[in-house]
């Protein structure tokens, strides 16, 4: 045979038929040999013994990409302020505008947490009217009993959300809300990666598979009372409350006055119903995001939502060291609310006290600060409702008017103040009013502060 015998020759005189067939001849030809020599390479490389050498270059080359990885860049982003001042919406914001990716992958989880704050504010409102002076109606009565499985909507909730880490919080029939204080909150601890209770591993994939015969009883339950649940919010019972000064300025209100669709069997939820839900942490929780936006495409910046409560303050400066910006949370809306810790202490006054200490920390000399005049939309309607800041803030003058604007102008001046007498060195201060729940006004908010963070970051490794 001569070293050219394939393909072979075209015979003489071929005609373009001959022609046509024998080239889809060569064609499956190569095809079969193609396949045939690949299976054959993959079985000679699956048997042959390894090379030593060649597994150990391996093995270094990934120790040195893990390396990599550990070392690379990193933006540190400290949140500090009371608790519930806004921490963990201002997170939820964060992720939503520069990982939209990953904000809507956790949706699922969400949505327990909802149907948990929608369960425990109506039982909450339950409790009260049971014990209100003027003793409840016939009608609440029928109320009380057609929403009694409510309480066991907050225990499988409670359960499946805690399944990891035990709840801080007992469910409010366990632990019963007195008349003057608003609905409390289930909490669990920091780190425990609460949103994995609806993951569990199935061969190699992860998927939303934990507890789902319970939360799906949990949702036919609310879906059975909805009609029920927006009933009681519209009675006059409730008007009387509000009336009497019980305080229902509480975050699951939007779940209550929204009850016929979050309580919907077919319930979604929305980016505003996200934004809206609250779990308190206690403790740290750390939070790595890597950026989807086209300024820092592939960054990843670390955020540390440390708990506000007066206990965990102490573990607060460990924290201090080696972060590019610090975002300290005032709730302008606590001028009027007493701290839950001790009910001695007013919240504002408590919060501009809690800043002041931290603008003489000289561990955080060389952060970018960053001071968020957080809930504007509930000290909104406080002030419109007739509240008078200065009733409860001496220092304001009584003649201004009782207006947003003027309060957050006083309570600005009161705390650029502070930071500038207080501070251990120069630096700038860049304060925002904010009201976390608004996605339009954060929008711009947030890229102020991204914009602001980045150019410190520039400055520090002297390219600008």
């Amino acid at each position: 045979m001569s070293e050219r015998s394939w393909p072979p020759l075209p015979p003489k005189n071929e005609s373009e038929a001959d022609k046509a067939a024998r080239l889809a001849a060569e064609k499956e030809a190569k095809r079969i040999r193609y396949v045939c020599t690949g299976f054959l390479l993959r079985r000679a490389f699956l048997t042959c013994p390894r090379d030593p050498v060649s597994d150990e270059i391996d093995r270094a080359l990934e120790q040195e990409r893990q390396e990599l990885r550990k070392h690379r860049p990193q933006t540190k982003i400290l949140l500090l302020g009371q608790a519930e001042s806004g921490k963990s919406t201002m997170i939820k914001n964060f992720q939503l505008y520069f990982c939209p990716s990953s904000f809507h992958a956790e949706t699922e989880a969400w949505r327990a947490v909802i149907h948990l704050n929608l369960a425990r504010f109506v039982n909450y409102l339950l409790h009260v009217l049971s014990n209100a002076n003027t003793g409840p109606t016939r009608d609440y009565r029928m109320l009380q009993m057609r929403l009694s499985p409510l309480k066991q909507v907050e225990l499988i909730v409670t359960r499946c959300l805690s399944a990891e880490s035990c709840p801080i919080a007992t469910p409010t029939e366990d632990k019963p809300v007195l008349r003057s204080e608003s609905a409390t909150e289930v909490s669990i601890r920091g780190g425990t990666g609460w949103k994995s209770f609806m993951r569990r591993r199935r061969g190699s994939q992860s998927k939303v598979l934990a507890n789902v015969d319970d939360l799906e009883d949990a949702r036919r339950i609310l879906d059975a009372c909805k009609e029920d649940i927006v009933a009681l919010w519209k009675s006059p019972a409730i008007r009387v409350l509000e009336e009497e000064g019980a305080d229902l300025h509480h975050h699951a209100r939007y779940f209550v006055e929204h009850a016929a669709r979050v309580a919907d069997i077919k319930y979604t939820p929305t980016t505003d119903d996200i934004l809206r839900a609250r779990l308190r942490t206690v403790g740290v929780e750390e939070y790595r995001m890597t950026m989807e936006t086209a300024a820092e495409k592939g960054a990843e910046w670390v955020f540390y939502d440390v708990g506000g409560q007066r206990s965990q303050r102490v573990s607060w400066a460990s924290y201090f060291e080696d972060v590019n910006a610090m975002i300290f949370l005032c709730p302008m809306s606590g001028f009027n609310q007493r701290l839950s810790e001790d009910r001695s202490v007013n919240r504002l006054y408590d919060s501009m006290e809690l800043w002041e200490t931290v603008c003489r920390s000289k561990l955080l000399g060389k952060a970018t600060f960053i001071l968020l005049l957080n809930k504007a939309d509930l000290l909104r309607s406080k002030l419109r409702a007739g509240v008078q800041f200065g009733d409860y803030i001496m220092n304001f003058d009584r003649e201004r008017p009782n207006t947003v604007e003027e309060v957050s102008t006083y309570i600005r001046k009161e705390m650029t103040e502070v930071h500038r007498v207080y501070s251990p060195q120069k630096r700038q201060l860049h304060v925002h009013l904010t009201c976390a729940i608004d996605p339009s006004l954060m929008s711009a908010v947030l890229n102020s502060i991204r914009d602001v963070i980045l150019v410190d970051i520039l400055h520090r490794t002297t390219l600008l």
